[in-house]
């Protein structure tokens, strides 16, 4: 019975608890935007990648505006060829990066869009219209069109989300991307490395209940390299009542190269066949120079790099690329490999560094997961095998999906609506280690004035508490451990700086009274499931030691005959004692009053009275007083302006509304070209219309339809919404009476052979009442019947008054009025079948009743007892006037009493 109840346990335990709610995860790339849906709606899958307008699984991260239009994901790649300046890319690595770096990484990367330096020292991007948007509201952007996938996907509104981001994310960038989410309308339910989103989706379906095993993801993608260690164990835990075992796993180490990626593998292909075509045409030819012609190059490059992952040798092919001249060439894997050479040491320096920190040998790893689009790259996964020593390597990872589902099963965990069954605990830590250091007016500058606030890989969230001896205001300022370590681009390790303010204040207040201890600040950090450091609150605490007046009320004894006063009066002794007997109760202090017989309460014989005394004790009071925190963080590190939220807010709110209707105008002008084409063809193809429509009826349509496509392909480009919807209506206006009544011409003849088949099973269905449900009414009976015949003959005078009408005149009848007459008879017929047989009538039993021989002995009943009377009874209800004896119709019947 155990085993069985076990099982169904077991079986409960997979099956995900229903829910209304919904959520989402992003996996937010450099290159590529993946989304994936939690709904837990009956047929669906639980957890599914949500896809783009062209039926795709990710989508490229890219931004771009043209003559006031933005485009957003497929619509800016099909532009980046011709209009490589109003296409902005890479906005994940430019966020919260000092403007001077920024121009460094663009120019880089040959993207030739312009950017400005805000007042922050970040880089903001003016588009082709003079709008200058920061990369919070440009990557806000990106989130509200991850959003708009998500809820298309999965039919549901949708506002929560866990967002993925690469390791090395300070505290800034993390910043940042909660910023752009906020604008974009996503409540960030957490942050997720993107380590720990790839270990989750590992775990979920293993057990390591007696198979403990540390597991390295090692991810390439398109800008950066990270291997991170991670320790996968089980722990005991109890489920109904019972001990069982539950997965987790904690992250013990993260190493990475920010600035190497498989785009660096690209520009090495870049160079060479620039170079390449530099040589070919001459003549000071320069192909760098020209933005269009290397943003060509880079988008061909791209399918090289990835035949050469697939074959040997790969060609390239590109037209128009520079001056009308065209560009063919080809490359050998061989030569790819040479190219990149140096790169193929720094993609290994990672994996080296985890494991010598962790002080484990390469054996001693179960598994080496690949990730990121670059790790398929052929002379990398032989690098690798090389250094591992190890023939194969492990893919049990989709390493394109594997971040955004993993990120999807936290965002499960977190959410309040939804509950997965399948558990597994995470323990991540911070990538980064985190100092506090003070600063004040006669602050003494010691250990505690600068400390390590968060070790590197302390587990998060977290919170801390500090505390320090002052008395005037101070500020507080986080940074990195090290300089050594710090995120891309960042120059000071100082992120964020506080103003602690109404300390002075409040020492003035309290320093009079008598202190016992050091007036204290104590200071309350936390550190977040995002990775976010921030300081929440402080406040001064005094500790106080003073005369306190208690109120103490003490029994005495009053007697009859001698009036005996007892009063106490509190001394220096009292007091004393009353300060370490602060909790006696009455009884106590009655006890103490006893100190010899004088006092005793039974040398009276009076009654007992209480007397109200005043003590006064020594007492040690604490009071925390809250202090004013200020955030004063200035330069690139500074998060997005309070005062601006508002006003990005607008500015996003009114580009969605253009991108609604605009893409409202496009869908109108689809469906209006649509009709033109269809109906046309409809017109021309089938002779049936003949039947249904007159000659010029026909030709006015034709020439209709004519004169609106001659105006959608010359003035109507640059037309509205509703002249499309207008022009559409006036269309359908004409065409949809003629199709109408071509349509009848097949359902008016199918309708009139269903009611009639209806109307002779209606005959049957009667006879079978009459047979099988007798306790029907007749009148009821006859009802449906009656219908039935009216419906009979309203098709026969509406069918002979059709035959006289033109098929191109306005039908007569229609086929929905017949099932409307046919719906109102299959109703009542369903209404009376439905009547139920009635009860049997239960009559009483009659009670057995004795004849009595006089010359027994026995006396008469006496009249008006209850068998008398229930005699008479059953003799008064039986149909003949007579009474049965025992249910026998012949006994003998006996005279009412």
């Amino acid at each position: 019975m155990l085993i069985k109840l076990g099982l169904i346990l077991c079986i409960l335990a997979l099956i995900p608890i229903k829910s209304q709610s919904a959520v989402l995860s992003i996996d937010l790339g450099s290159e590529w935007l993946k989304v994936a849906v939690v709904n837990l709606k009956p047929g669906q899958i639980p957890i599914s990648i949500a896809i783009n307008e062209m039926s795709k699984r990710k989508s490229p991260n890219l931004l771009s505006f043209q003559s006031g239009i933005r485009l957003i994901g497929e619509e800016s790649a099909g532009l980046i060829a011709r209009y490589p300046d109003k296409v902005y890319a890479q906005i994940r690595d430019l966020i919260a990066k000092p403007y001077s770096y920024t121009k460094h990484k663009i120019d880089s990367f040959y993207l030739p869009y312009q950017i400005v330096e805000d007042a922050r020292g970040v880089a903001a991007i003016k588009v082709d219209d003079g709008e200058i948007y920061s990369l919070e509201e440009m990557l806000a952007m990106v989130f509200h069109y991850a959003l708009n996938l998500a809820e298309f996907h999965s039919k549901v509104v949708l506002k929560d989300a866990v967002i993925s981001v690469p390791p090395y994310f300070g505290q800034s960038e993390r910043k940042a991307v909660i910023q752009g989410a906020q604008l974009a309308g996503v409540n960030v339910l957490s942050l997720i490395n993107e380590h720990s989103g790839a270990a989750l989706q590992y775990g979920i379906d293993k057990k390591f209940a007696n198979d403990s095993k540390y597991v390295v993801f090692y991810d390439m993608g398109a800008t950066s390299t990270y291997a991170a260690l991670v320790y996968f164990s089980s722990y005991d835990t109890k489920e109904y009542g019972k001990t069982v075992s539950a997965n987790q796993f904690q992250v013990k180490d993260v190493t990475w190269n920010a600035e190497l990626g498989g785009l660096d593998m690209e520009l090495r292909l870049v160079e060479y066949f620039a170079d390449e075509f530099n040589k070919q045409h001459g003549n000071g030819v320069e192909i760098r120079k020209s933005p269009k012609a290397m943003a060509k190059l880079k988008k061909q490059v791209k399918r090289t790099k990835e035949i050469l992952s697939a074959n040997t040798m790969a060609p390239i092919s590109v037209e128009s690329i520079y001056d009308d001249r065209d560009f063919r060439s080809s490359i050998s894997r061989e030569k790819f490999e040479e190219l990149c050479e140096d790169l193929w040491a720094k993609a290994l320096l990672p994996l080296k560094e985890v494991l010598q920190n962790s002080g484990l040998k390469a054996e001693e790893v179960s598994a080496v997961e690949l990730i990121g689009g670059a790790t398929r790259v052929p002379k990398l996964q032989a690098k690798l095998q090389e250094f591992l020593g190890r023939k194969e390597l492990d893919r049990h990872l989709d390493a394109d999906e594997a971040i955004v589902l993993g990120a999807a099963l936290h965002a499960a965990n977190l959410s309040d609506g939804i509950k997965l069954n399948r558990k597994l605990g995470m323990i991540d830590g911070s990538t980064y280690g985190y100092v506090m250091e003070l600063d004040g007016v006669d602050l003494v500058k010691d250990e505690t004035t600068k400390q390590v606030l968060v070790p590197r890989m302390k587990k998060i969230p977290s919170k801390m508490f500090r505390s320090i001896i002052h008395k005037k205001d101070f500020e507080v300022s986080l940074s990195y451990e090290s300089r050594d370590l710090m995120p891309p681009g960042v120059s000071s390790p100082v992120f964020a700086q506080y103003t602690v303010s109404g300390l002075a204040n409040a020492t003035e207040r309290y320093e009079s009274r008598n202190l016992s201890a050091p007036i204290k600040a104590n200071l309350h950090f936390s550190l977040s499931r995002s990775g976010v450091l921030t300081l929440d609150r402080a406040e001064a605490v005094f500790e106080i030691t003073e005369w306190v007046e208690v109120l103490k009320k003490i029994p005495t004894v009053d007697n009859s005959s001698t009036s005996v006063n007892v009063s106490v009066e509190a001394s220096p002794s009292v007091n004393s004692s009353a300060e370490v007997g602060s909790g006696d109760s009455a009884d106590d202090a009655k006890a103490n009053l006893q100190t010899d017989g004088t006092n005793d309460p039974s040398n009276f014989s009076g009654t007992e009275n209480i007397a109200e005394v005043i003590e006064k004790k020594l007492k040690k009071r604490t009071f925390r007083v809250p202090l004013k925190v200020t955030e004063k963080t200035n330069g690139p590190g500074m998060p997005f302006p309070e005062e601006s939220l508002a006003l990005a807010k607008e500015k996003l709110a009114e580009l969605n509304k253009r991108d609604a209707e605009r893409r409202r105008t496009a869908e109108l002008k689809n469906n209006l070209e649509g009709y033109i084409y269809s109906t046309r063809e409809k017109i021309e193809s089938l002779g049936e219309v003949e039947k249904v429509s007159t000659n010029e009826e026909r030709q006015s349509f034709i020439g209709k339809l004519e004169e609106v496509q001659d105006w959608l392909y010359m003035d109507g480009e640059d037309a509205t919404a509703g002249e499309f919807e207008e022009r559409l209506e006036m269309l359908k206006a004409i065409g949809d009476p003629i199709f109408f009544r071509l349509n009848e011409l097949t359902a008016r003849p199918a309708a009139n052979e269903e009611a009639r088949r209806y109307l002779t099973e209606v005959a049957e269905i009667v006879r079978d009442w009459e047979v099988k449900k007798s306790w029907l009414p007749k009148g009821r009976i006859d009802e449906v019947l009656d219908s039935a015949e009216k419906l009979r003959k309203w098709l026969d005078e509406k069918l002979a008054e059709q035959e006289k009408t033109p098929a191109s005149s306005v039908p007569v009848f229609t086929s929905a009025d017949v099932y409307e007459k046919l719906g109102e008879l299959q109703a009542m017929v369903a209404r009376v079948n439905r009547i139920p047989k009635p009860k049997p009538k239960v009559e009483k039993p009659v009670k057995n009743a004795t004849v009595s021989e006089k010359t027994d002995g026995s006396s008469d009943p006496t009249p008006g007892s209850s068998e008398d009377s229930s005699t008479n009874k059953e003799a008064q209800g039986s149909t003949d006037g007579s009474a049965t004896v025992n249910g026998d119709p012949d006994a003998a019947s006996h005279d009412e009493l």
